[in-house]
């Protein structure tokens, strides 16, 4: 088993490289490059241009990598369905910024109404269809509780808080890559640990995809993931979690996730509250660290370091 994960996690390694340096070209060629807010630090204006979709090499090398691991059941094909489902919807969205020219994308409503409808689905799935009920695994506890009929409403929140969490921390070169590359070798662990082979599976998956494309990610990136990675990852670990009954392990190790959609919530709420003040420099929160001085590097690097540790915490959390 040690060494089909390891082939797994290769593959998605591998084809996750070769994918992105073919794309690369492509994207350039066809300057599908990144839009850059105005709004957003002034030294990221010189990202602009730099090309973006490159969630598309993600998406194909952790399919291909599953498919390498060569055990399948009902939890892969549901988790495959959650993770294309997102990077589909995410690709509709970068299309429209990136090749349209429409800087809004989907508007808010649809795009939050089709994630609100993926969700539902795979909560009705869990409780109806799949024999994991609606048991959840109580980090620190070492228990499962069943929350019966609060179980659909509590897993459609905790798809749409972090599939956008997820997508709000990919404002970085190598953040959202980095970052979900830690939080998924560690819950591959915490697979291993509560039996849960196909989530196991697409863990190594996505951490080896993760890191293929960071070597073109991090900075100066050549490419960004743009939505179509973003929501795919985001929405890949959370099925994932869901499947193994860990939904409350995907906060602790996902903590740097958390915060940067903590972070715009408090902004917003305050700002609206107080007739225009702000909590923080500017979010999500990385931005705030930015425009306090420090480089981008530095900033990732600690959203890194903070990811590990939340992990080493979130094992204790299993035993």
């Amino acid at each position: 088993m040690k060494i089909e994960m390891l082939l797994v996690f290769g593959a998605g390694l591998i084809f996750s490289m070769v994918l992105t340096s073919i794309l690369i070209p492509v994207l350039q060629k066809k300057q599908l490059g990144q839009n850059i807010r105005d709004e957003g630090p002034e030294s990221h204006q010189t990202k602009a241009g730099t090309p973006s979709m490159g969630g598309i090499a993600i998406l194909l090398a952790t399919v291909i990598a599953v498919m390498v691991g060569r055990n399948y059941s009902n939890d892969t094909f549901v988790i495959l369905a959650g993770f294309l489902a997102f990077g589909i919807l995410g690709f509709l969205d970068d299309y429209l910024k990136v090749i349209k020219k429409e800087n809004e994308g989907l508007k808010v409503i649809p795009k939050f109404a089709a994630q609100f409808i993926i969700s539902a689905v795979i909560a009705v799935y869990m409780v109806y269809v799949s024999p994991h009920g609606s048991q959840v695994y109580i980090p620190f506890y070492g228990q499962s509780i069943d929350f019966g009929i609060f179980y659909i409403p509590f897993i459609i929140f905790t798809m749409l808080a972090m599939v956008n969490a997820v997508n709000l921390t990919d404002g970085l070169d190598g953040l959202a890559a980095g970052t979900t590359s830690i939080v998924s070798l560690f819950l591959a662990y915490g697979a291993l640990v509560l039996s849960a082979t196909q989530s196991k599976i697409f863990f190594f998956a996505i951490a080896g995809a993760c890191m293929g494309f960071l070597a073109f990610n991090k900075n100066p990136a050549k490419v960004f993931m743009g939505d179509t990675g973003s929501l795919a990852l985001g929405g890949g670990i959370t099925v994932c979690a869901i499947v193994m009954k860990a939904e409350l392990l995907l906060p602790i190790v996902g903590i740097i996730y958390v915060l940067e959609a903590l972070s715009v919530c408090m902004q917003v709420a305050y700002f609206k509250a107080t007739g225009g003040k702000k909590i923080f420099r500017m979010t999500p929160l990385h931005h705030h660290f930015e425009l306090g001085g420090m480089k981008e590097t530095k900033v990732v690097s600690m959203f890194w370091a903070v990811t590990a540790l939340a992990s080493i915490i979130g094992i204790f959390a299993l035993k």
